[in-house]
């Protein structure tokens, strides 16, 4: 494949696999207009445990624009420890593709992957984490604010894999991270030392009003995921006074912006007058997981010698 001798595999399971500079050269790649074909000739193979819109839209297009050729295999077809045990799929896969992709529920599954694969494994998605979604949001709020440093990300809701990754990726960028969730769903202990082991001022608060006052920026999730549905009406009664409506987002300043990682449970965790509203910016964050997603692939392939050096990126995406 035409690596350098001094190639470095790398694998991207939760953002702080990521060092504070290297997730600022993802920023910037992500922002460039020409990129270049690194993945020319090659394919990226995509798993899908669980259905996903985003992710797999995003993945096959930034694997596409790099030149490449993305195969996505949903359960079905794949069987992780069922078919085939992770272990097996990460040598097999590593034959096939320059980078794997894999949106799981279990979190293991990708660490024992990623133990044996010979080519980068990217965390598209686990019970754990969801690091490709805090690339795009880090993003958003870099083209919203012009910086990342100094700001403040305030997280309302469900205590999930979107929060922990979030909480981590603003303690790299020197953002601070405070969180509001309802009793029974908010962090525990080791969570919350996870988020701040990489340097993250981090704040639980119990009103979401306190939480999100003079926060630059709203962050709201589905109050249940796939797999919770039967959950609906429980989760409906605890979280009600967690919705993210134009009060709240009153509460957190006129220059507030609104973010979500989609898809929203309209009138449940948000009103449909703060996600179509003037604060919202969910759809340029959704867009930004292609970006972002085509930002992290360059990344890896810089990591990996392969050929196209991108070059430092300046403030509007051009080398």
């Amino acid at each position: 494949m035409g690596e350098s001798p001094t190639a470095t595999l790398r694998h991207v399971l939760e953002v702080d696999d990521l060092e504070s500079g290297e997730l600022a050269r993802i920023l910037d790649l992500s922002e460039l207009l020409d990129p270049p074909q690194v993945l020319a000739g090659h394919g990226g193979v995509l798993l899908f445990e669980k259905p996903s819109a985003r992710t797999r839209t995003s993945m096959e297009m930034a694997i596409d624009q790099l030149g490449g050729h993305p195969v996505s295999l949903s359960s079905a077809e794949v069987g992780i420890d069922t078919r085939e045990s992770a272990e097996d799929l990460g040598r097999l896969l590593s034959g096939y593709g320059s980078v794997i992709g894999a949106r799981v529920f279990e979190h293991h599954k990708l660490e024992r992957m990623a133990a044996v694969a010979t080519v980068p494994v990217v965390n598209l998605l686990s019970d754990d984490a969801h690091p490709v979604q805090t690339l795009a949001d880090l993003l958003t709020l870099r083209q919203c604010f012009g910086h990342l440093e100094g700001l403040t990300v305030t997280y309302v809701g469900d205590a999930n894999n979107v929060a922990r990754s979030l909480g981590i990726g603003c303690g790299l960028v020197g953002a601070a991270f405070r969180i509001s969730s309802p009793p029974g769903y908010r962090f525990d202990d080791v969570s919350v030392d996870r988020i701040g082991s990489v340097g993250t001022e981090v704040s639980v608060l119990d009103d979401p009003s306190e939480a999100v006052a003079g926060a630059d920026a709203v962050y709201t999730d589905a109050w249940y995921s796939m797999g919770q549905e039967e959950e609906q009406r429980i989760r409906r009664d605890a979280f009600a006074p967690w919705r993210v409506d134009d009060a709240l987002m009153d509460a957190a300043g006129p220059d507030a912006v609104f973010l979500h990682c989609l898809p929203a449970h309209r009138g449940d965790e948000a009103t449909d007058s703060v996600l179509d509203g003037p604060r919202s910016r969910i759809w340029p964050q959704a867009h930004n997981r292609m970006h972002s997603a085509r930002g992290l692939l360059l990344w890896l392939a810089e990591q990996r010698g392969l050929p196209g050096d991108a070059g430092p990126a300046d403030a509007d995406g051009t080398t």
